[in-house]
């Protein structure tokens, strides 16, 4: 058993019956009998939805994934006794309902992320990363379940003041910025999960930043890191956006698990607002040199213009920090990982990818 299983082990054990006692405690909420825990997982063939599955397997709970994505992330536990993938949308509240009411834990993971969509088809991340949430959460309201929100750094904006904390200002664009969409997205899902908790409803707000490991995304989509990994595996040039002097503080996906399955068994953590991170600040052209030296590749970097990348739509945003205080006084989680070992671990897991 690895560090990341003996410490959600641990959690597990320690808070589980308070968790559930304390989603139990609405008006609606359903009298449960003694068996294994049942946690859905909207999103949960994605990046992070992969891995939280596996924590919970691990550790004896039972675990439905719904998604309406590829299922490669999960192949691996298609044949798992304890693991269901149900292909569909958090759109569909016929769908979802079943499935909320049979779970005791909720993990609403499932949102259209990253640049590439929020650019593309700003329409659609709106509709699915407020819509879908407001039908979760109100069906988990229904049903007396406990629910956990992935939410996003993005939700600061462009504020200059860092390390942000949870109660720092959202400081954000014009409107006409299609990038600005996927914050007020989620932040509009923010609103949502503390209306719902003033009605009874048990719920708990992460906000991530730049996790990063395998299963992450398909090389040259999506995140820097995929993109640079991409070129490093055909040895071009990395290509960084301006001088490569914006700041981001990279999260292991280990570790960031270990604090996803704290915030939904850790009675303290209902009602707040958490950060998920590290506060290890790196600029994009550090994270482009390191990359290069722990690949041993050829490749050398490129700086490329904004607007050459992303056109009229986007605007970047020059440092993200975040206060992880929280985290680690609430959660009791501490992020472990450095950033060499994991970004080792991950372009190990992508070459091999790209072997097969």
């Amino acid at each position: 058993m690895g560090r990341r299983s003996a410490d959600i082990g641990a959690s597990m054990g320690a808070e589980r019956g308070r968790a559930l006692g304390r989603a139990d405690a609405g008006a609606n909420a359903k009298q449960r009998p003694k068996r294994p825990l049942r946690v859905l997982i909207t999103g949960g063939a994605g990046f992070i939805g992969s891995h939280l599955a596996e924590a919970f397997l691990e550790q004896g709970a039972r675990v439905t994934a719904l998604d309406r994505g590829p299922s490669a992330k999960v192949a691996h536990l298609l044949e798992h006794p304890r693991f269901q993938l149900v292909n569909g949308s958090v759109l569909d509240r016929a769908e979802l309902e079943p499935l909320v009411a049979d779970a005791d834990l909720v993990y609403h993971l499932a949102a259209v992320v990253g640049v590439e969509h929020y650019v593309g088809d700003p329409y659609e991340v709106l509709h699915v990363n407020v819509d879908g949430t407001e039908n979760v959460l109100d069906l988990a309201l229904a049903h007396g379940c406990r629910v956990v929100f992935s939410s996003t750094s993005e939700v600061y904006g462009r504020n200059p003041h860092v390390p942000w904390s949870e109660d720092s200002d959202r400081v954000l664009g014009s409107t006409g910025i299609d990038r600005w969409c996927y914050s007020t997205s989620k932040a509009v899902g923010e609103h949502f999960c503390f209306a719902y908790g003033r009605r009874g409803l048990p719920v708990t707000v992460l906000r991530y930043f730049n996790v990063y490991g395998p299963r992450l995304d398909r090389a040259d989509v999506g995140r820097v890191i995929t993109i640079f990994i991409g070129q490093l595996l055909r040895n071009q040039p990395l290509t960084v956006v301006n001088q490569g002097r914006q700041t981001r503080c990279f999260t292991y996906i280990d570790d960031a698990v270990r604090a996803t399955v704290a915030a939904g068994l850790c009675e303290a953590a209902v009602g707040k607002v958490i950060n998920v991170g590290s506060d290890v600040e790196l600029s994009i052209l550090e994270l482009a040199e390191r990359m290069i030296k722990l690949a041993k590749s050829g490749s050398t970097i490129e700086l490329v213009p904004e607007k050459a990348v992303y056109g009229n739509s986007y605007e970047d945003i020059q440092r993200r920090v975040p206060d992880v205080t929280r985290m680690r006084e609430i959660l009791g989680v501490h992020d472990l990982v450095p950033l060499d070992v994991g970004m080792r671990r991950t372009l190990d897991w992508f070459a091999a990818q790209a072997r097969s």
